[in-house]
């Protein structure tokens, strides 16, 4: 075994611990705060206590949807910042979080909750991120080759176009539809559906065994096209599949956490300061990274002004923009 196949092993070894710490916490933190000797008391000696209901009706669920969409957002940074060689593009940068917000927005204000149920408001979401989806791969599909940059400046064309469109909706709404509407734009991992976490989580997991079938190609896409294609990498296909990949993981996340930003941005910045670029290390790190600072950033939200409770977006906004400006400011003194 190598000296780098044993410091990778320890350094994930590390992060899933650090990940189970921080689940285990914010299982206990809350209105109710129980310490861990009372929750494991109340886990396996009474479990029809009113404590376990709080901890496996309330909590439980917003830590595990909390790890797959921490998960699903880094992940998606991560092939994204690769397929673009750029550090600033984070999975909102192409427009698939408007789209969401857009579907969203509209199934609030025509009240198809109404007629729909629960699942109403994720599904809007991912329809109005898959078209959106559609819509920006068949722009920039010329001849099979997927132009890159092309991608990149639609997506922002696109997001600026449906914030536009959100902000006409939101003038016309009524009172209540306007606090629906901004509260799901700030995020949240209250999700009552446990079929939506079990998807959710799904979908996470499953987008991370997929990005492992690429780690030698994002690899080869850091040194440039030209130079991947020498290496015999197919980057044609290779780009669709890791575009269609990020956009499926940011449009499941977004349609049920709502947006919550820097997630995607900040936590592969911070991967690869820390454990290096290497994408056999930094597909999986960046996932547990991820999924531990959403559930870290959803506890915050919790008991900081409890018992009511904060959007998790505002803290991961101001969490990630405190972090990044320290990664820049690191970078900066490094440089010099």
């Amino acid at each position: 075994m190598s000296k780098a196949t044993i410091r990778w092993t320890a350094q994930i070894l590390i992060l899933i611990g650090m990940l189970l710490a921080i689940a285990a916490l914010s299982l206990c933190l809350g209105s109710t705060t129980l310490s861990i000797r009372k929750a494991i008391d109340v886990i396996f000696i009474r479990p029809g206590a009113t404590e376990y209901n709080i901890l496996f009706q309330i909590r439980l669920p917003r830590i595990i949807l909390g790890l797959a969409i921490g998960g699903a957002l880094s992940l998606a940074g991560v092939i994204l910042q690769g397929l673009f060689r750029n550090p600033l593009v984070e999975p909102y940068t192409m427009g698939i979080s408007g789209g969401a917000a857009l579907g969203v927005s509209l199934a609030i204000v025509l009240k198809l909750c109404r007629s729909m149920g629960l699942l109403t408001l994720p599904f809007a979401g991912f329809v109005g991120s898959g078209i959106v989806i559609m819509l920006i791969y068949f722009i920039n599909i010329r001849r099979r080759a997927l132009k890159i940059q092309g991608l990149l400046l639609t997506g922002v064309m696109i997001s600026f176009i449906s914030s536009s469109l959100i902000m006409l909706v939101m003038a016309v709404s009524r009172a209540e539809d306007l606090h629906g509407i901004v509260f799901w734009i700030m995020g949240s991992l209250e999700e009552p559906s446990w079929f939506l976490i079990k998807l959710m989580l799904f979908v996470s997991l499953a987008g991370l065994v997929l990005s492992y079938i690429f780690w030698k190609d994002l690899n080869a896409l850091r040194l440039g096209e030209e130079e991947a294609a020498h290496l015999g990498i197919n980057t044609e296909r290779v780009k669709r599949m890791l575009f269609i990949l990020a956009s499926l993981l940011t449009g499941c996340a977004v349609s049920v956490g709502g947006i919550i930003g820097f997630v995607g941005l900040i936590v592969p910045h911070l991967v690869r300061m820390f454990i290096g670029s290497d994408h056999r290390i930094l597909l999986v790190g960046s996932f547990l990274c991820g999924a531990g600072f959403l559930i870290s950033c959803d506890t915050l939200a919790r008991i900081i002004v409890a018992p009511s409770e904060l959007p998790v977006g505002v803290i991961t906004g101001i969490l990630g923009g405190t972090f990044f400006i320290y990664a820049l400011t690191r970078r900066g003194k490094q440089v010099a």
